[in-house]
């Protein structure tokens, strides 16, 4: 519930922030496109231009700082505020070390697209709650957030790829778009939520566009090849199928490995009270535990194992007690 309310609300609130311009490649005058520029530019107008392929950009001149000689255009993008500073793409998230974007691009969706909202939603409204009562919540949530990131993390390998192969091999699979081009979309994560309803309830039956029933792992693999299809084909959204792909892949390990799960918000320490941190913290060290701290940290390690739909009612309540005589 609150993934979608925090990409809702990160859309709505980006319909009304400023727009801002955004250095994408750099296009020399030699026709090799680069990263950013860094020489001097002279920005006092902007110029409309196309790509070798034929897509049209607009950019500003950037010229040798000692002989003032052209040395090409310097790319930029009108960006959402918001988006402007968590889109994730090969060279920032990457190249520049700027992994907050492995995380931020999640809960970004196209303005021009209100369906890549929608659709996306609806997807984590329908299948979200059968792989979160599975794992709880805690794991569902690294669940979902590690599926993004291998999405993105595909994407710069296949972008990486097209990169140094080059134009002149052409090899179906790798992303020949620049590596500025931007991902964004919550998309990768949902297709791990798929892949992990498809493993835990494979004959469901789900009703595709609200009127055509089919089996859960049907509609998972299938929109699965369908990405590979459109990926393998270089189509205009490849990058994102790329992303796709990369979720897909996440959600169907860690549905079947969720102990991998548990560690993933260690770094909060006692502020998490499920951290392996916490738990070396109770008590005056392990030999001094009370025999129902040890109780406590075992029923702590069952909901890592296996979630909180595993325990016995004699668990919940005793995970309850103490709960209670901590904010005591």
């Amino acid at each position: 519930t609150w993934i979608i309310v925090i990409c809702v609300g990160v859309f709505i609130l980006d319909t009304f922030l400023p727009t801002r311009l955004v250095e994408m490649a750099f296009h020399g005058e030699d026709g090799i496109t680069r990263m950013p520029a860094t020489a001097h530019v002279d920005d006092s107008e902007f110029h409309e231009a196309t790509t070798p392929e034929g897509r049209p950009f607009i950019g500003y001149e950037v010229r040798d700082p000692d002989t003032g000689e052209r040395l090409g255009l310097q790319e930029v993008q009108p960006m959402r505020f918001i988006e402007s500073f968590l889109h994730f793409s090969t060279y920032r998230g990457f190249l520049k070390v700027e992994f907050w974007r492995l995380i931020g691009f999640q809960f970004l969706h196209s303005h021009y697209m209100m369906m890549h909202l929608v659709f996306n939603m609806l997807a984590l409204f329908f299948f979200g709650p059968l792989v979160e009562r599975h794992l709880g919540g805690k794991r569902f949530l690294a669940f979902y957030l590690l599926c993004g990131i291998f999405g993105a993390l595909l994407y710069v390998a296949l972008n990486l790829g097209g990169y140094f192969a080059g134009p002149s091999l052409n090899l179906p699979g790798l992303l020949d778009n620049d590596l500025t081009t931007p991902l964004i979309g919550a998309s990768a994560g949902v297709f791990g939520v798929l892949m992990a309803g498809a493993f835990l309830a494979p004959n469901a039956t789900v009703l595709l566009f609200f009127f055509l029933p089919m089996r859960m792992a049907t509609l998972a693999y299938g929109l699965v090849a369908i990405s590979i299809l459109f990926l393998m084909m270089d189509s205009p959204n490849a990058g994102g199928h790329a992303g796709h792909l990369g979720g897909a892949l996440a959600g169907f390990y860690f549905i079947r490995n969720p102990h991998h799960l548990h560690g993933f918000f260690d770094f909060l320490g006692r502020a998490d009270p499920t951290s392996h941190h916490y738990r070396k913290g109770r008590g005056k060290g392990g030999s001094g535990r009370s025999p129902s701290d040890r109780e406590i940290d075992r029923i702590l390690d069952k909901i890592n194992q296996h979630g909180v739909h595993s325990l016995s009612e004699r668990e919940k309540r005793l995970l309850q007690q103490a709960s209670r005589e901590d904010r005591a």
